[in-house]
């Protein structure tokens, strides 16, 4: 290709996802899960947060982030122990359901990331915490009447099915209400 060409690519493709990430119509969702997140720190609940692949990577960030910035319990389902034993036992399909189960308190929250919304195990933990009276949060894309996102309580949606854009804006998202909670940008971590 050449530079004209590459250029056009490239200013069509950061018009398109640029906007899309920080649609101003985003901005509800962003503090209606500050606020959630918030209210399970004063309760002394916790975050859970799951995924699959790159969506795992996310998760471990964001408990890490969660916990560390915005001192709220946080924890994910990236242990490989935990994850082939109750794959294992339970089916890899009902591994999140069956963690959720296991290690969630009434009161927290389970954050789920998927870019499709329709991986079988985060919507069967999806479905179990919504029988268990836990609230769901979700990050997808691609159909915006994806199963997860039907059975969330803030959905989280980026109209896309580029995986490594709706990755990082669901990065970029769950970053912007950390620093929501801790109330600035820019701040020292330690």
């Amino acid at each position: 290709m050449n530079q004209i060409t590459d250029n056009a690519w490239l200013d069509d493709y950061f018009k398109r996802y640029t906007s899309a990430s920080f649609e101003p119509s985003i901005y509800p969702l962003l503090t209606e899960f500050r606020d959630l997140v918030l209210d399970v720190r004063a309760r002394g609940n916790k975050l859970i947060f799951a995924g699959n692949g790159a969506s795992a990577s996310i998760a471990s960030h964001a408990r890490v982030d969660f916990t560390k910035q915005g001192k709220c319990r946080s924890i994910d389902f990236n242990e490989p122990n935990l994850i082939t034993a109750f794959a294992n036992d339970f089916g890899f399909e009902h591994f999140m359901a069956k963690a959720t189960e296991m290690f969630a308190d009434d009161g927290d929250v389970l954050v789920l990331i998927s870019v499709s919304g329709t991986s079988p195990n985060a919507v069967k933990a999806a479905e179990y915490a919504r029988e268990r009276g836990l609230k769901v949060v979700s990050f997808t894309g691609k159909s915006a009447d994806n199963p997860l996102r039907q059975l969330s309580d803030i959905g989280f949606w980026l109209d896309s099915a580029a995986y490594n854009v709706v990755e990082c804006t669901h990065m970029l998202w769950i970053c912007t209400v950390v620093d929501m909670v801790v109330g600035a940008a820019e701040y020292s971590v330690n």
